[in-house]
């Protein structure tokens, strides 16, 4: 089993597959010690062959590679795309279009939450994978033929699952619930984080306007820093570390230096400098022009009616044969709880007539729920 490892070999193969409807793609990377993802293995697959494509191998130029991803009369499966698209786009500045994710897919047909590719391969292409090469160090050279053949099974099945959730989805005339899904892993402010919009995902562990802007400040030079070195972030400073020094603020070396997050040493490097004059620029920035923060929900008079909506939830995917959390989060639960007008995705589009009308009119009393021979049943008041 071969590895294309020549740009005219790649040029080639990319010419062929490009006269098919679809083909399937996966990639095998690592970053466990990086910010980015490197690229260690290509795997495609159309209806008539399989390939394997090695971007490590001198010289090689994926550009074959990435035309093929932008055409736009291929469609492009993929199994929970994102870190694929990420690596696509990171390298070849290219978002696969158009786009089918098969995780996605299989939530709209039923087949659970997250459902793995492994349990789909078994439940539709009835064929068990062999996991045993799953850790494998992708970047090592050469690899030998079961692990080829590992990788070559992650699209070769894909395509009998493919074309099964497709017919499925058109059947059942749901092809357009992907739609919003689709465009979001199509979007490349999917994958290009704002450093300055870094703090987001630690935005619920302040509570004061100054730790607020303290988080911005520091969280943004963590991701700058993260990137310049090529580290994850966690190498930089652990999360907890960003939230101690939101909280502190510290305003001094030794004050930097008290703080248990910090290691040793820590606040007389470079990077301590720069965290320092990170706060100070903080503790200047207008409080009225900060983000608003977010507030605790208080549950003392919505505890019951979540509750009411999760059971509500249940039974309607239950129905409707769609996993529930493509219908909606536990933070929209939440948010409709509180607030009619939640700005939530399970208040519009198609999820806001399969779930979001019945979550409302359950929250006001004009409809109630009741169990009957082991399933929810809802009745009209």
């Amino acid at each position: 089993m071969d590895l294309i490892a020549t740009t005219e070999a790649l040029a080639a193969v990319c010419t062929r597959l490009a006269r098919h409807p679809f083909v399937t793609v996966d990639t095998e990377f690592l970053r466990e010690t990086t910010f980015y993802s490197r690229l260690c293995l290509v795997q495609m697959a159309s209806p008539e062959e399989a390939v394997l494509i090695d971007p490590l191998a001198p010289g090689i130029d994926l550009s074959p590679f990435f035309a093929l991803m932008a055409d736009t009369g291929v469609v492009k499966v993929f199994h929970s795309a994102r870190q694929d698209i990420e690596i696509v786009w990171q390298l070849g500045h290219v978002i696969p279009t158009p786009l089918f994710d098969t995780q996605v897919a299989a939530m709209v047909c039923g087949y659970g939450d997250s459902v793995s590719y492994e349990q789909l391969a078994n439940d539709i292409a009835r064929v068990r994978i062999d996991k045993s090469s799953r850790f494998t160090d992708w970047s090592r050279r050469p690899l030998d033929n079961q692990q080829l053949s590992y990788a070559l099974s992650d699209v070769t099945h894909l395509r009998t699952i493919y074309t099964a959730l497709a017919a499925n989805l058109e059947e059942s005339n749901r092809s357009g619930w992907l739609d919003e899904e689709m465009a979001i892993l199509s979007n490349p402010a999917t994958y290009d984080l704002d450093p300055e919009d870094a703090w987001k995902k630690l935005r619920g562990r302040v509570r004061k306007p100054r730790e607020l802007a303290v988080l911005i400040e520091v969280a943004a030079w963590r991701e700058r820093e993260a990137r310049a070195r090529d580290v994850p972030r966690s190498r930089v400073m652990k999360d907890d570390g960003i939230v101690d020094l939101a909280v502190n603020a510290p305003q001094s070396v030794e004050a930097l230096g008290r703080l248990r997050s910090i290691p040793n040493g820590f606040e007389r490097s470079r990077a301590g400098g720069e965290i320092l004059e990170a706060v100070q620029r903080a503790l200047a920035r207008d409080p009225a022009k900060l983000p608003a923060l977010e507030r605790p929900r208080s549950r003392a008079n919505t505890g019951a009616v979540l509750e009411l909506l999760k059971v509500l939830l249940k039974g309607i995917a239950e129905t409707a044969g769609v996993a529930p959390k493509i219908l909606a989060s536990v933070d929209d639960l939440e948010a409709i709880a509180t607030n009619d007008d939640a700005d939530v995705p399970a208040l519009s589009g198609w999820r806001r007539e399969i779930f979001g009308e019945q979550a409302l009119r359950l929250k006001h009393g004009k409809l109630a729920i009741a169990i009957e021979d082991g399933r929810v049943v809802l009745i009209e008041r």
